[in-house]
């Protein structure tokens, strides 16, 4: 296919934003060629820009969640066809598996037909979310190794352990209530503003506690569901606060997974874990997690095993996102993901 489209473009470390034209490349062996009919805005999008982080080569486009039409695929490609609807993982440090853009690559290890149950905009929501989530879960070198749900007796596993998760309303908490669900924890607890209690029980979620607690009033809290030790911990949130909230609650084996690189002064004779996660599926040692979790995610959305996040549609197509990664940094989005819809973008 040639031809250009319309990207969201970061032409240098820290730059604005610009909405300009790039080449439309075909796909590869093992590719595929979509035409991006929602793509998902992440925090990590709005701290690559803020702040020159994660990106060396520029320009630059970002975006790592998408959705839309094949058009093309790539040599080897039998699982896709032109004209499926899918859902995929892309990659923000190759410009053309990035999703900010009305065009994209994919790799079809990474992708997914969308169940006819759930549009374009929830279906962008899931692959970033649920692939750290996932990765954090069950990946052996950025994770903590559990037995996954689609492994043979992985399903109810770990039944009547209980496990922590701090930022249950997040799009990574949701995902990992509902992975924890499919595992088997009990009980299942997370902290989160009160007002999402409902939609978070709704996922999997046994207990909701007030995320503004202090930490003796947060322990108390926990004492009071249960009396076992908290051997897994899932800090999605990952700030100074909630990692040593998570620390001061872990048991003596217990794994504490974090999104954000580690603020806790281990003593070097402490047995417990931390592991800093990342959800990206195309390095060497997510790859294998991240494709088997892409054979299985289809086939439980559509179940309703895993529900995607509450969606959010902004306005105005590919010049939309800015303003909406700025909430980011203005703290303002809480319970529901961003989704831009890149083929509404104006010239």
């Amino acid at each position: 296919m040639t031809g250009q489209h319309l990207a969201l473009i970061l032409p240098a470390r820290q730059a604005p934003f610009t909405v300009s034209t790039r080449e439309t490349n075909d796909p590869g062996p093992g590719e595929i060629l979509i035409k991006v009919k929602a793509t998902a805005l992440n925090p990590g999008d709005a701290k690559i820009q803020k702040r020159g982080i994660y990106v060396s080569r520029y320009p630059a486009v970002l975006g790592s969640d998408g959705a839309g039409v094949v058009e093309r695929v790539g040599e080897g490609v039998t699982r896709f066809d032109p004209g499926d609807d899918v859902f995929f993982h892309g990659a923000f440090d190759d410009n053309d598996l990035s999703t900010f853009q009305q065009y994209s690559i994919a790799v079809v290890d990474f992708a997914a037909k969308i169940p006819d149950n759930l549009s374009y905009d929830q279906a962008a929501t899931v692959p970033l979310g649920m692939g750290t989530a996932a990765i954090g879960l069950y990946g052996r070198t950025n994770g903590i190794g559990l037995v996954a749900p689609w492994k043979s007796g992985g399903q109810g596993k770990y039944r009547n352990m209980p496990i922590v998760i701090f930022g249950g309303s997040g799009s990574v908490g949701n995902y990992v209530i509902q992975l924890a669900k499919m595992s088997g924890f009990s009980p299942i607890i997370t902290t989160a503003a009160l007002r999402h209690t409902d939609h978070l029980k709704r996922l999997g979620a046994t207990h909701v506690i007030d995320r503004h607690l202090s930490f003796p009033a947060l322990k108390q809290a926990v004492a009071r569901v249960t009396s076992a030790p908290i051997n897994v911990i899932y800090d999605t949130v990952s700030i100074r606060e909630t990692q040593e909230a998570a620390w001061g609650l872990i048991g003596p084996q217990g794994r504490l997974v974090l999104t954000l690189p580690s603020v806790i002064d281990k003593r070097p004779d402490d047995r417990r874990e931390i592991v800093l996660t990342n959800g990206n599926p195309h390095t060497e040692d997510n790859w294998e997690t991240g494709r088997q979790l892409w054979m299985n995610l289809a086939r439980w959305l559509e179940k309703g095993d895993i529900q995607p996040n509450s969606v959010e549609t902004i306005s105005g197509g590919l010049k939309g996102i800015n303003s909406g990664l700025e909430r980011f940094d203005c703290g303002q989005i809480d319970g529901v993901k961003l989704v831009a819809r890149p083929h509404e973008t104006e010239r």
